[in-house]
């Protein structure tokens, strides 16, 4: 008489690297993250209806609220700001800047900034979020 054995099929998932391949994706959404935003300076922006997110390489100018000013990442001094502007424009041959106001930037020093850029001939656009 031939006495079988009981085989009992295990089903079981490995999930010895799954730690791994967890660690290697929060690797590369950590740098994919940091590399999609080139604007470390953080000021909320007004909202606008419809965007152009176009990247160029234009010059940017951020506003902060207490009134600091930013070329690119650089930060100018009022005073300065003009000739800076000016030098980085003739530097990149590219009249075109890219405003970046915060949402809360008095109206006034907003049409201060765009009469300078008038008085020199250069094209602003003003930066916003899709609200």
């Amino acid at each position: 008489m031939a006495i079988k054995r009981k085989k009992r099929f295990h089903a079981g998932v490995e999930s010895s690297s799954m730690s791994d391949i967890m660690f290697f994706l929060l690797l590369f959404f950590l740098i994919i993250s940091t590399l999609a935003n080139p604007n470390v300076i953080k000021v909320p922006l007004p909202d606008a209806k419809e965007t152009d997110n176009k990247v160029g390489s234009h010059l940017t100018l951020t506003v902060t609220s207490d009134k600091h000013y930013y070329l690119d990442k650089e930060e100018v001094t009022a005073e300065n700001l003009e000739v800076r502007l000016l030098q980085e424009t003739k530097l990149r041959k590219d009249e075109t800047v890219v405003l970046r106001p915060a949402y809360d930037l008095n109206v006034q020093e907003l049409i201060d900034l765009l009469q300078m850029g008038l008085k020199h001939q250069l094209k602003f656009v003003i930066a916003t979020k899709a609200g």
